[in-house]
């Protein structure tokens, strides 16, 4: 294993919560809402009065092994197994997985200094709860009630749990801020999608959520748009013909895959930050795209700046600089990052292992390979100093 002379910083690393996470805080009033059930010898997550598929073991008691999709996501599964048989015999995870303290020494055997960390299963509440917004508040405060409680959010100054805020209800959002600000968070997640609404769902650029960016402003820390459930899924259930399943791990046909249910949400929600003003009205907003990859930066990229010359009026400037200045991009593995390089400033790029997901790489640091042709000082950036300015509030 590659060491280097500087402390590494991962921006994409994962929790697998358990069931207390979700209800230890959660008001009885909801319930009925977000529960846990066993069938068939197998426990599995109700959800707004749905039996969900959307992760095969909610709890986590056993997981595919770290990196064992790796075949799956590089393109060369040539022996045309699917993701289930790429994942083996599931593990049981290992008990440092599951602790702040455990997944420190987890970081120390990687050759680590810090990680961002994020939950696993809180991608599944906004698409399936989207018309009741006080549940979704609800279930996220319980989630970084609970996170603050056993991991905190800036544990040693190494460990960064990443609280999660839904919009849904602005008032209910601000109050979560404050909440995770005055614990110690130094970065906060949303979902890469419209913000669910009784009315109708609506762009997080709109004017009407300024005083959620303000306030992200005020107290200079990041946001991260992670890959999550966007309900982006829905168009392939169009094309399939299933209007009543959800998106499911594992699932997959060769139509599906050329949907990037990834890629075109977080496309879609950066655009929406420019194209509606956040960054000219809050200049000091940084945000982060972890686990989306890249492949979908080119085309945005064209795009934006192709409606800057048919509408240059809607713009304070090219839109392309906006991007580059306040936006932060976290490859995968199999982008190619010699073209992200062209596209991106090294210093807008993060290194994010996903780990220990089985879609992530089994060592973060062999992800440095991908990297051979940037310089020693961009690479310094990539994995070690554009995370650290992030997390210590540093603007450049």
């Amino acid at each position: 294993m590659e060491t280097l002379s500087y402390p590494i910083y991962d921006a994409d690393q994962h929790l697998y919560e358990p069931e207390e996470a979700f209800t230890r805080h959660l008001p009885k009033a909801f319930e009925k809402d977000f529960f846990f059930v066993d069938v068939k010898g197998r426990r599995k997550l109700v959800i707004g009065g749905m039996l969900s598929e959307y992760i095969p073991n909610p709890t986590f008691e056993v997981v595919a092994a770290p990196g064992v999709h790796e075949k799956w996501y590089r393109g060369t599964n040539t022996e045309g197994l699917t993701q289930r048989e790429l994942s083996g015999k599931p593990i049981r995870p290992p008990a440092e997985w599951r602790s702040g303290d455990g997944r420190i020494a987890v970081l120390n055997q990687q050759g680590l200094y810090g990680s961002l960390v994020f939950p696993t299963l809180a991608s599944v509440i906004e698409e399936r709860l989207n018309h009741k917004p006080e549940v979704m508040g609800a279930l996220f405060h319980s989630l970084n009630s609970w996170t603050n409680e056993e991991w905190g959010f800036a544990r040693d100054n190494r460990l960064f749990s990443v609280p999660m805020i839904c919009l849904a209800d602005l008032d209910m959002a601000l109050e979560e801020l404050d909440f995770v600000l005055k614990s110690g968070a130094r970065v906060i997640g949303i979902r890469p999608a419209p913000v669910p609404n009784i009315r109708g769902s609506r762009s997080f650029g709109f004017p009407e959520f300024d005083p959620f960016w303000a306030r992200v402003a005020e107290a200079n820390i990041f946001v991260c748009l992670h890959g999550s459930d966007s309900g982006y899924d829905r168009i392939n259930r169009m094309w399939s013909g299933d209007g009543t399943g959800e998106l499911q791990a594992f699932q997959n046909d060769a139509h599906k895959l050329t949907l990037d249910h990834l890629g075109r949400p977080i496309a879609d929600s950066l655009s929406a930050l420019i194209c509606h003003g956040v960054f000219d009205r809050f200049p000091n907003v940084r945000v982060a795209s972890v686990e989306n990859g890249a492949s979908w930066l080119a085309p945005l990229l064209w795009r934006l700046n192709h409606a800057y010359g048919q509408m240059p009026q809607a713009f304070s400037r090219n839109p392309v600089e906006t991007f580059r200045k306040h936006i932060f991009v976290a490859p995968f593995y199999e982008d190619d990052v010699d073209e992200l390089g062209k596209l991106m400033p090294a210093d807008r790029i993060l290194f994010g292992s996903d780990y220990p997901h089985p879609e992530g790489v089994a060592e973060p640091l062999s992800y440095l390979a991908e990297f051979k042709n940037f310089s020693a000082g961009d690479v310094q950036k990539i994995f070690s100093s554009n995370l650290k300015g992030l997390l210590e509030g540093v603007r450049n």
